[in-house]
């Protein structure tokens, strides 16, 4: 009988034994992407008035970055580079208008990546740049074409920007249709790990949002952003010519529209900040809430008028500075990070925290040392590039741009953090600008 009993007790561990052998399930992803947002969210405090209570409670969950910074400040080479692990500089994928599909191989993105590796990968909405998809890389991709507001409305501008108060409910933009085909997505039984991608397109122009989002910011109530009209006459040409004071700044100047765009651009990260919530809210109250790992992202900042310049196509602070924030189940605590990153760390993040070898092709690197813990040492500053050999490196306390001319502009952020003193010129600061130069790129790829 004792021989019996011992091969009995051996049968009864065997399921328990394996089970504390088998490997650990992938966590799924949940890939929120939002277009034009700069850091006029809440838990940045950039601007006062915005409200993003979605955002800030999400940013409050997890590890929320202060000082995260785009690869490129427009949307093409933004999202080329993070997709594909490829600076503008070695990819060439410099403006929006550079198809980046022939000169990125398909096998080299993230998301073919995670495909290879196992994952269901669906997307909807803005993921690459609109003009040059490439969905066939997704399993189940959505990009509404004939959604959104059908009635008349009255097409307003401020200068030479778009913007209207929509009558009707949220249901009124493709935004709400895309939060919906994800949200659809957590509700289904998926068997294989998944990465689910959202791109939303608000705040991206035209602000056509509904009224009830105008209405939270009354425009007697609005407030400029900081401005200083010499802004740019310490500034080098190139930098100057970027900022088109002639352009989009003249036109809202002569019309007298500045309050009128910035309550449409909050109202518009407002309108981006509901559907966030539904999204969290679908993932909080889904089978997959414990084991799948946010991270939510801007593709650029937007400038609203500082440095007499609109939109983003620059490399100071408020064109390349955006939302980053990552809840990682098991790992990340809430905590509020100030190491200076950039969004080429998104890829290989995201290759460690699901097990999946970094490619040698990818030149971003992996913050989950910060994720982590917060407050550990960090050395790598961010990298913004704009046009051929035109860079930006941003530290904790700096910001140095030289321009493809050898123009150069360099910024104490603790003092000055909405640049408004150019210190390149001064000659105690060369050994600073010498040691900055080193992290922009050796090699640019000509276009």
């Amino acid at each position: 009988m004792k021989p019996l009993l011992t091969l009995l007790t051996l049968l009864l561990a065997l399921p328990a034994f394996a089970s504390a052998q088998a490997p650990a399930k992938k966590m799924n992803v949940l890939f929120i992407a939002v277009d034009d947002l700069n850091h006029w969210v809440g838990y940045l405090g950039r601007n006062k008035q915005t409200r993003t209570p979605n955002i800030d409670k999400l940013a409050a969950r997890g590890v929320s970055f202060t000082r995260s910074y785009c690869a490129a400040p427009s949307c093409n080479p933004s999202r080329a580079a993070l997709l594909s692990g490829l600076r503008p500089s070695t990819s060439g994928v410099y403006d929006n208008n550079v198809d980046w599909r022939p000169l990125i191989p398909a096998e080299l993105t993230l998301i073919s990546l995670l495909r290879r590796s196992g994952y269901y990968v669906a997307g909807a909405g803005k993921i690459y740049h609109g003009s040059y998809d490439r969905t066939s890389e997704f399993e189940d991709y959505f990009q509404p074409k004939n959604k959104g507001k059908k009635a008349p409305f009255e097409q307003k501008f401020a200068g030479k920007l778009p913007y209207a108060a929509l009558e009707g409910g949220d249901d009124v933009d493709v935004d709400y249709h895309i939060t919906d085909h994800i949200i659809g997505q957590l509700k289904k039984k998926h068997e294989k790990p998944f990465f689910l991608a959202c791109g939303l397109h608000k705040p991206h122009l035209p602000w056509n949002v509904p009224k009830k989002y105008f209405d939270q910011f009354p425009l007697d109530k609005i407030e400029l952003p900081p401005y200083l009209k010499t802004d740019l006459d310490d500034v080098p040409a190139v930098g100057q010519k970027m900022a088109k004071s002639s352009g989009d700044h003249a036109a809202i100047l002569k019309d007298g529209s500045w309050k009128q765009a910035v309550q449409a651009y909050l109202a518009c990260v407002a309108y981006t900040d509901m559907n966030v919530g539904r999204l969290l809210d679908a993932l909080a109250n889904s089978e997959y809430a414990e084991n799948t790992i946010i991270v939510l992202w801007g593709d650029h900042g937007w400038h609203l008028g500082e440095k007499d310049h609109w939109r983003k196509f620059a490399l100071w602070e408020e064109a390349t500075r955006a939302p980053l924030i990552w809840v990682v189940p098991g790992m990340t605590r809430p905590a509020v990070c100030e190491r200076t990153v950039d969004f080429m760390s998104i890829y290989p993040t995201l290759c460690e925290l699901t097990g999946i070898a970094i490619p040698k092709h990818v030149e971003g690197v992996s913050i989950r040392t910060l994720l982590e813990n917060p407050q550990a040492e960090w050395k790598t500053p961010a990298l913004t590039t704009h046009g051929y050999q035109n860079h930006a490196v941003r530290t904790e306390g700096w910001r140095y741009i030289r321009y493809a001319d050898g123009g150069e502009e360099l910024y104490d952020e603790a003092k000055d953090p909405y640049e408004w003193r150019n210190l390149a010129a001064l000659p105690e600061h060369a050994e600073l600008r010498a040691s900055l130069s080193k992290f922009m790129p050796k090699q640019n790829k000509k276009k």
